[in-house]
């Protein structure tokens, strides 16, 4: 794990003490937490749909206009490198960011691609049966469970109903 990702962010924390860990960690990796990386870091707390880096550039545009594209991504490498945010899933397309540390996996719509969080402690634990190939190193287990989010499953079960009617 990152040394910084070891510091966790507790669920039941408002948005301003994760904003003073976030300020924290900064200094502690020697970045500068300049008021563009805490608009950046706010969106990603706020976010519920785990953004692409695009995403986040609109969101930050919003606060700061003149930001660009490339600055963004350049912040998100620094918060990836640093522990500060995390990357998921990056199988299915373009790069997702999250600021949840928290141990927890993902449930992912296969139909709009939407992620939810789950809370690690909602999965029962998961183990290999046998180690892992020679020289691995094991450092943790995320499950991905795929299915139907509400919005998308709503209207399949509207239309399986009208079949059967």
């Amino acid at each position: 794990m990152h040394p910084a990702r070891q510091f966790r962010i507790q669920p039941d924390m408002d948005v301003e003490r994760k904003m003073q860990w976030f300020r924290d960690r900064c200094v502690e990796a020697g970045l500068p937490c300049t008021h563009q990386r805490q608009v950046m870091y706010r969106a990603l707390l706020e976010a519920v749909d785990h953004p692409s880096p695009e995403m986040l550039y609109e969101r930050v545009k919003r606060d700061i206009p003149s930001v660009s594209l490339g600055t963004v991504y350049r912040n998100i490498k620094t918060f990836l490198d640093n522990g500060l945010i995390g990357e998921v899933s990056l199988h299915h397309g373009s790069l997702r960011l999250e600021a949840n540390n928290s141990p927890h996996h993902h449930l992912v719509c296969r139909s709009c691609r939407r992620m939810f969080d789950l809370p690690a402690d909602q999965v029962e634990g998961v183990r290999l049966r046998e180690g892992p190939p020679r020289g691995f190193q094991l450092e943790r287990f995320v499950v991905e469970a795929h299915g139907l989010c509400a919005a998308c499953a709503v209207p399949k079960a509207r239309r399986n109903h009208s079949k059967t009617t």
